[in-house]
């Protein structure tokens, strides 16, 4: 058995070590050169060689030696009645939930519940994180709104989670200036496969409609929606076009991003994306959208994903066997219509987004509803009660004056007089024709009064 080392012969040891460090004639470079080598060639740390050199600097040869070590000390024995002092301490903090294990120990002592330095301040503390009154415990207890409980639904299509995320700066502005770019983009929620994402110019009720219907005509019409509370989610259109569908729209509440927890996380891994396209630097829209598609497909749904037991998304998609619906051409055209309201001006049209449509002379001082889809503007859908809907085309002026279509063939017809005028004077000749009654002369029945008298 090997001789234990007496603190003489360990201090000599390190001393041994940091000698080199002790030359006078070492700048800073060097001296730190000399540490390096040292750590290397000892198998001690740079830091602890470090803490050495300090400590003989200090205390001389004695501040070498290691430090004895300091005696446990003995375990402090509980009061008998500890346990009601833990349930006293909880009924303190109860009552405000800010105080201090050190407050709580201080009015045990205050009103003689517990005998002066009896009880420590970790051992209480401990005690009351065991019994749930800690005080990170107290703090998830204050929180205003309940923690978030996860969910998954059982199958693709189930529900689709939707957000509005920040994207590069982009020259696409006028004059090439830099401008900010959006990514609209939807969840699978049972299989965390994005069924739709697309980058923006803007962050209008306009990309949530582009994403949406890119959604459904990729990956089929989901029983549900779950959004936050933008006003882009909040918008009249997707209520409607929700309605038509038969898709319910779920918000999620006000601020609780952890509800739509699988969004959030997607989002946050479109950072490593953003972080390679802050290399690549993309000039145009389309660019960083191919860039985008690329890596979607080719990294991200092909990568094993926690929430899923380590299978892909795309896997996790193509294996599922709940059916997908498709929903009809006409009926997705017609639920992402876009409704407004206007009226018919004295020449058949109205004017909409800037232009003007024909709708005919029979519509002439009548409101309309204007039906739309935003990505095509060249028709338009016209909707009245007394008539079939149509759609009317851009007004398209050319070289030449033509006037407005006539009215319908005798609409208008020559009149010889004015009708109103002649009944007028003829009601006036007949009324002047019918004797009137004489009037009543009150100076004759003054008389006769009188006489009578």
């Amino acid at each position: 058995m090997s001789k234990k080392e007496s603190p003489q012969e360990i201090a000599a040891k390190r001393f041994e070590i940091i000698s080199p460090l002790l030359d006078p004639n070492l700048d800073a470079d060097m001296f730190c050169a000399t540490k390096n080598k040292i750590a290397s060639a000892s198998g001690v740390s740079y830091r602890t060689i470090g803490r050495w050199y300090q400590h003989y600097k200090e205390n001389g040869f004695a501040g070498l030696e290691p430090k004895a070590p300091i005696p446990k000390q003995p375990a402090s024995k509980l009061p008998a009645n500890f346990s009601e002092i833990v349930d006293k301490a909880i009924e303190l903090r109860r009552e405000c939930p800010t105080r201090s294990v050190q407050t709580l120990i201080q009015i045990l002592e205050l009103e003689g519940f517990i005998q002066p330095e009896t009880v420590t301040r970790s051992t209480l503390q401990r005690h009351l994180q065991k019994r749930g009154f800690g005080a990170k415990q107290i703090a998830m207890y204050q929180q205003v709104t309940p923690a978030a409980r996860r969910f998954q639904k059982s199958y693709r299509g189930a529900l689709y989670q939707g957000d509005i995320k920040y994207g590069p700066y982009l020259p696409i502005g006028p004059k090439g200036k830099m401008q900010q770019t959006y990514m609209a983009a939807w969840i699978d929620d049972a299989t965390r496969f994005v069924v739709g994402a697309k980058f923006y110019a803007n962050q209008t009720t306009d990309i949530i409609e582009d994403s949406l219907r890119l959604a459904i005509m990729q990956c089929g019409q989901p029983g549900a929606l779950f959004v936050d509370n933008g006003k882009q989610y909040r918008s009249k259109w997707l209520k409607h076009a929700c309605a038509k569908l038969g898709i319910r729209l779920l918000h999620a509440k006000e601020y609780s991003p952890e509800s739509k927890g699988k969004i959030e996380r997607f989002n946050r891994t479109v950072d490593s994306f953003l972080a390679e396209c802050a290399l690549q630097k993309p000039r145009t829209l389309d660019e960083l959208n191919s860039f985008f598609t690329a890596w979607l497909n080719e990294q991200y749904h092909k990568s094993g994903h926690s929430g899923l037991n380590g299978m892909s998304p795309s896997t996790a998609w193509r294996t599922d066997t709940h059916l997908i619906y498709y929903p009809p051409a006409e009926a997705l055209r017609e639920a992402f219509l876009h409704t407004e309201e206007r009226q018919v001006d004295k020449t058949g049209c109205i004017n909409f987004n800037g232009a003007q449509y024909e709708v005919g002379m029979k519509l002439i001082g009548r409101k309309v509803e204007v039906l739309y889809d935003t990505t095509w503007l060249d028709e338009i859908e016209i909707h009245h009660k007394d008539f079939e809907p149509f759609r009317a085309k851009k007004l398209v002026i050319g070289e030449n004056c033509q006037g407005s279509k006539a009215f319908p063939p005798k609409f208008t017809v020559e009149a010889s007089e004015s009708r109103l005028l002649t009944g007028l004077r003829e009601k006036a000749a007949k009324a002047k024709a019918v004797p009137t009654a004489q009037a009543t002369h009150f100076s004759s029945i003054a008389k006769e009064v009188c006489v009578d008298v």
